[in-house]
């Protein structure tokens, strides 16, 4: 913005000067011969000519070169002194022996806006030793500037922005010292990462304007720059890597803008900002000011834009900002800071943009924000706001008011619904309570977002006038977590494209007369709510129907598909997962070629699975039917290697595991859990390499576990369970070798705010839906939310297996839950457990372990559950850390063992001493130590990213001392922290 304004000015200094376009002289021959011959390297663009003619095309042999278009001569000799072709369509590139080099009296060059290739050549610098002009701004040219730039001691004004070119630190810091006269450097987006910031301060004094946007500059940027006496326009905008702090005192009084916009600038605003009469522009937004905003706006009368927005401000909000008379915007947003909004404020004539989103503003909502007449947008959101909104008079023209996420109560005012101009009204997250009427919502003409989720005692509801509202503007619909009763019908002429009734309370059905019509809509989520019946489909174009957890019964998907098409031609999510859906899954399914997310999970649905769900569909990438009573074998006809997650987990499904799994070459996560299938260790899995949730629990998977997996194999596993089979045999020493991904922290995820970018399918996911994995054990549940960013969990409990537990198990440092227990295991229980630094859970009961329990066990200070009962083991029970916490349960049935907290005592020699029978907490011989997963991905649409982070944990069973020690104990806490310094990207 700053530097197009003084390109302007230069021109207009261009066309001031002491030259003219015509001169009484003719011009000098060998001066014209000179332009022509440059005129005939170079050629033209042609997209560029479509918009405007070259200056060049009035240049020609027969009129005097002086008259040519972007030529200026001097009255007196005759000799070029300014060329100016900016957008002047020019290509090519400027040779070292051209002969415009020959125009030794040239002052003024302006290339500017060409399409110049190639770097610049020295001559330019060498032969125009009399420039006090030069603009090359988006001429095109690139690479390292030559150092003779700083031969050019007349130079008033330079400009190389917007290009290709790259300074280094000789060349800069020889500029810095010889351009004596220099008052305007305008060298926004050139490559200055090799220049020492420190030359700045060798700049002349006579400086004025100085943009430096988008240079790749770091360091600490000298303070004193900004004491420059005739200093006028500033802008480091876009070096993120630039410190530096304000001067308290000397800064310049001639500012009129100064822009450090994300930079890493630091401490405080110094009150002699309060001197700086002249400023129009302030923009800290994104850097690393602290402490309070001085209050000294009051004589800062030219302030037309103030922003301040992402720091660490704190402290009250400066009364004076609201004094402003020529202000139009104001943005104090990301800060911590406090108070109250004035109750009054006359002066904000101007103001267009108020933003304090995300402070701790607290106190009620002034009314005058309505009223002010030239207000736009308001964000008062994510703030400590609390009381009603007062009713008010003299609506303005505000398009935009966000007072999301406070504590706001009351009723909606009236008047709010008065604001002609409104196009979105975000209040969710807050305490208004009332009735949203049809009428109401029909006076905002141009309303476009409407939000009001999450405020509980809202309701929505149609007028009882009998009159048909329209709403022509009306797109959004967020009314999740209220207390709507019934759907919303009324919105079905409107061309609203996403709707959120969530977590309401509409219950009974929705017939097909409310389903039709919703010609715009493309998302619909009526989730969390008691629906019965859904007889159609809203909307012809639908691409996301959420209506999990809801008491939809009956075959609803055959009598969708027997009513006459079209059904919803490109929908991409259907999640109905949680209700009391019965039938089968109709093979007419498969016509829905857009499908990305198919979740019937947890329903009572029957029959067997259509054996086009492997295929038919390119995008699919989550299958959910786990929780039914699907029967009969597992299709094998799955080519679709873009599937993600296969959940068919908690069925009736039998058979062996088909083959053509090998082809989903994306399978991240597989669950085939607690059913019937018969099959051997499934190694050619370990062709799929991004595997990495594996779990084929409570099913009959028999036989041994080969030794001679590739190094390469189940390498990206973070999660496997095979408990409750039939496997036998030893643990093979190469299968843990090849766990890569339990060794390794896990890698950095995709950000939220990369995903929302994406297309709007994942964004919903993201947003809307998740699903936890369950890990539960003895007295203690964990529940893991939203991604697979960071569990690792290994259980191979309740098999058949032999022999010695694998010693390279110790290097699965990463692992958080491990479950051997009820085996055969004959063995000492490794010494290299104590390398696996993040288990929490360990789980080794009945088994015929022997020796000692390993005193450097003690070491693994994240343990909360432990379970060695029911073994062979003898010896003193290690103390220390978390072994001072874990009750006799935790080694019953071990007659060898001694020491706390069993009652039997070690002797001196740490064997036992025998002592009295004491009554021992004994569990059920029949009791089984499951995993229970319910594995859920976050990430259906494409290109999403397996993860899991760490959510919440639920005790579910056990004797209340347990529950106590666990939450009293600060491990839980530490690990928490652990966890999230290991997953960063969360």
């Amino acid at each position: 913005m700053v530097t197009r304004v003084f390109i302007q000015i230069f021109v207009l200094f261009l066309a001031s000067s002491s030259t003219s376009s015509s001169s009484t002289h003719l011009c000098l021959s060998d001066q014209r011969s000179s332009l022509l011959e440059f005129k005939n390297t170079l050629s033209f663009y042609d997209y560029c000519m479509q918009f405007t003619s070259p200056q060049t095309n009035s240049w020609n042999e027969t009129t005097d070169c002086c008259s040519w278009e972007g030529v200026s001569c001097d009255k007196q000799t005759g000799h070029v002194i300014a060329i100016d072709l900016s957008g002047g369509c020019l290509q090519g590139s400027l040779h070292a022996n051209s002969t415009l080099f020959q125009l030794r009296q040239l002052q003024q060059l302006n290339f500017a806006y060409n399409d110049f290739n190639g770097s610049i050549p020295s001559p330019l610098f060498n032969h125009f030793v009399s420039l006090t002009y030069l603009n090359l701004s988006g001429s095109g040219f690139s690479g390292l500037i030559p150092h003779e730039i700083s031969l050019l001691s007349s130079l008033v004004s330079l400009d190389l922005s917007y290009s290709s070119l790259t300074f280094d630190a000789t060349g800069f810091d020889r500029l810095s010292r010889n351009l004596t006269k220099l008052r305007n450097l305008v060298l926004e987006g050139t490559d200055m990462s090799g220049v020492s910031v420190a030359s700045f301060s060798n700049l002349s004094s006579s400086m004025e304007t100085l943009i430096l946007g988008t240079c790749q500059l770091h360091g600490e940027f000298p303070s004193e720059v900004f004491g420059l006496p005739y200093l006028k326009h500033v802008e480091l905008a876009w070096n993120e890597n630039l410190t530096g702090y304000l001067p308290k005192t000397n800064l310049s009084p001639s500012l009129v803008s100064l822009d450090l916009y994300y930079c890493r600038f630091k401490g405080s605003i110094p009150s002699s900002f309060g001197n700086l009469t002249q400023i129009t522009l302030l923009d800290f937004t994104q850097n690393d000011f602290q402490g309070g905003i001085p209050d000294v706006f009051e004589n800062l009368d030219k302030l037309t834009i103030l922003k301040f927005g992402s720091n660490n401000f704190s402290g009250q909000v400066p009364t004076t900002v609201f004094n402003l008379t020529q202000v139009t915007q104001i943005d104090l947003s990301h800060n911590r800071l406090e108070g109250t909004l004035p109750n009054h404020v006359t002066r904000l004539q101007f103001l267009q943009y108020l933003t304090l989103t995300n402070n701790l503003i607290s106190g009620g909502v002034p009314v005058w924000l309505f009223s002010l007449p030239s207000l736009i947008t308001i964000d008062l959101s994510y703030n400590k706001l609390t009381g009603p909104i007062g009713q008010f008079q003299k609506p303005n023209s505000v398009m935009v008011i966000d007072l999301s996420f406070n504590d706001i109560q009351g009723p909606i005012p009236s008047s709010l619904f008065d604001l002609k101009n409104l196009s979105s009204l975000l209040l969710s997250s807050n305490n208004f309570s009332g009735v949203i009427e049809s009428s109401m919502l029909s006076k905002l003409e141009n309303l476009y977002d409407l939000q009001l989720s999450n405020n509980g005692l809202v309701s929505l509801s149609s007028s009882n006038d009998g009159v048909n509202y329209s709403f022509p503007q009306l797109t959004r619909v967020l009314f999740s977590s209220c207390s709507v009763r019934k759907f919303p019908s009324f919105f079905r002429t409107s061309k609203v494209e996403v709707l959120d009734l969530s977590n309401n309370k509409i219950s009974g059905g929705i017939s097909k007369l409310e389903a039709e019509g919703w010609e715009g809509l493309n998302m619909l989520n009526l989730s969390n709510n008691f629906l019965t019946s859904l007889e159609q489909i809203p909307g012809k174009y639908l691409q996301i129907l959420d209506l999990h957890s809801n008491l939809l019964q009956g075959p609803i998907l055959s009598t969708w598909f027997n009513l006459p098409p079209p059904n919803p031609p490109y929908l991409s999510l259907l999640l109905i997962s949680e209700n009391k859906l019965t039938g089968n899954i109709p093979s007419l399914i498969c016509n829905w070629t857009s499908l990305v997310v198919l979740d019937l999970s947890k329903n009572n649905m029957s029959g067997t699975i259509p054996e086009c769900l492997g295929n038919y569909s390119y995008g699919l990438q989550f299958i959910n039917l786990q929780v039914n009573n699907f029967h009969g074998k597992i299709p094998d006809s799955f080519t679709n290697n873009m599937l993600k997650n296969l959940l068919l987990n908690d069925n009736q499904l039998e058979g062996s595991l088909p083959r053509s799994l090998a082809n989903c070459t994306s399978l991240e996560v597989l669950n085939l859990g607690n059913n019937n299938l018969t099959d051997t260790f499934p190694h050619w899995l370990a062709s799929l390499p991004s595997l990495q949730v594996l779990i084929l629990r409570s099913n009959r998977f028999h036989g041994s576990i080969s030794n001679s997996i590739a190094s390469s194999n189940f390498s990206a596993l973070q999660i496997i369970d095979f408990s409750q089979n039939e496997l036998s045999g030893p643990l093979p020493a190469n299968f843990f070798r090849n766990l890569r991904a339990m060794k390794d922290a896990p890698k950095e995820k995709l950000p939220g705010s990369y995903l929302f970018k994406t297309d709007a399918r994942v964004r919903y996911v993201y947003q809307y839906y998740q699903s936890p994995v369950n890990v539960t054990m003895k007295r203690l549940e964990l529940e893991f939310l939203k991604t697979l960013a960071i569990l690792t969990a290994m259980d191979f409990s309740n098999n058949l297996f032999t022999g010695q537990i694998p010693e390279e198990l110790g290097d699965l440092f990463s692992l958080q839950v491990l479950n051997l227990s009820h085996n055969s295991f004959a063995c000492p229980i490794p010494l290299s457990f104590a390398n696996i630094v993040a288990l929490e859970s360990l789980d080794l009961s009945s088994n015929k372990l022997s020796g000692r329990i390993p005193s450097k066990l003690t070491n693994l200070t994240f343990l909360a559950v432990l379970d060695l009962s029911k073994n062979e083991l003898v010896g003193p029970i290690p103390n220390g850390n978390q072994f001072s916490t874990f009750d006799n349960v935790s080694y019953s049935d071990n007659l060898g063992l001694c020491g706390m907290p069993l009652s039997r005592q070690c002797s001196t020699a740490g064997e036992t001493t025998p002592a009295p029978p004491a009554p021992m907490v004994r569990e059920d011989e029949d009791f089984v130590i499951p995993f229970i997963w319910e594995v859920v991905m976050m990430g259906y649409g494409c290109g999403t990213v397996l993860g899991l982070s760490f959510g919440y944990i639920v005790f579910t069973t056990g004797k209340p001392w347990w529950i106590v020690r666990i939450v009293e104990r600060d491990l839980q806490t530490k690990f928490t922290k652990w966890v999230k310094n290991r997953t960063h990207s969360k």
